[in-house]
């Protein structure tokens, strides 16, 4: 079944579009607007290095709205082929009621409901879903659908802590290490046990209590699991959604010179996410100063790897 799949895959992705869109919601607050901001320009650079076939919508801050989003998506339901692939990538907030899971957007909420109607319409045949919010694990019931690989970074609707999976999912693009396989492509199902792996190592090294524990479906059903394998039935069509080639993008020719940069940005990043959770037993000022200084810090690093 697997060979099948991978044949199918190759078949149709040599001359299929690949549509690629990020949402980086309603932050609610400095730090976190700054951050999914970046975290949506990172993948919207390393995205479009995936060759001529790949077609990239990225909406951030204030374009981000709840229309912008229906526009969005219904303009590639009106271009997209049955051949042709589909990923939609979720950073930010979400809620959940206990009944519904919304998606939080500058003005009017976006339910998963609502977004999965949105990607029914959509005729590409291979499509993922990458849900990186807070609560993101209560909107798997609504966007579960045959042929449809759904990853959350939450379990449940009531893991509501910022999420830090986005970060890591952004470095699956980036890393070498993500291709475990060594084929040249980064799959769904190679990024999702990348940043997965990634995400639990953060919470284990710095002795903090798990407030996020990703998921990922592709058989249909809503009984995601944390570890897809042959076992569970989990993971089949995620292996051979194509999700970056790794050596047309950056992160697949990163210079030794630069490695120790790179390794420094990853150092801030969990310096930045250390300090949030110390927030509380801080004052206001002393918070902003720390804040703003690593921002800064990450800034100039991140302009020296690009350099």
């Amino acid at each position: 079944m697997r060979l099948l799949l991978l044949l199918v895959a190759l078949t149709t992705c040599a001359n299929a579009t690949n549509y690629y869109v990020t949402i980086a919601g309603l932050g609610g607050a400095p730090e976190y607007e700054a951050q999914f901001e970046k975290w949506a320009a990172d993948l919207d650079r390393e995205l479009k290095t995936n060759g001529a076939g790949a077609r990239v919508t990225t909406l951030s801050g204030a374009a981000a709205t709840r229309n912008q989003v229906e526009q969005a998506l219904k303009g590639i339901a009106t271009e997209a082929k049955e051949d042709d692939s589909f990923a939609l990538l979720l950073i930010g907030h979400g809620s959940f009621d206990g009944t519904d899971y919304k998606f939080n957007l500058p003005g009017p909420d976006i339910t998963a409901g609502e977004l999965a109607r949105l990607l029914n319409q959509i005729p590409a045949r291979r499509q993922l879903v990458v849900n990186m919010t807070s609560c993101s694990g209560g909107s798997l019931s609504a966007l579960v659908k045959k042929d449809r690989i759904v990853i959350t970074a939450t379990k449940s609707g009531t893991e509501k802590n910022a999420t830090i999976f986005a970060r890591y999912w952004v470095d699956a693009l980036k890393d070498p290490a993500a291709d475990t396989d060594k084929n040249g492509t980064v799959s769904a199902l190679e990024a999702y046990r990348y940043a997965e792996g990634k995400t639990a190592g953060y919470f284990e090294s710095e002795k903090l209590l798990a407030t996020e524990h990703a998921l990922l479906s592709d058989s249909g059903s809503a009984n995601a699991v944390r570890d897809p394998k042959p076992e569970n039935g989990q993971g089949l069509r995620a292996s051979v959604f194509p999700l970056m080639r790794a050596e047309t993008g950056q992160g697949g020719n990163v210079a030794p010179a630069k490695q120790k940069l790179v390794a420094k940005k990853e150092e801030i990043e969990a310096k930045i996410d250390r300090l949030k959770y110390q927030k509380q037993a801080m004052s206001p000022d002393e918070y902003k100063q720390q804040l703003t200084a690593l921002l800064l810090e990450l800034a100039k690093t991140q302009a020296e790897i690009d350099r």
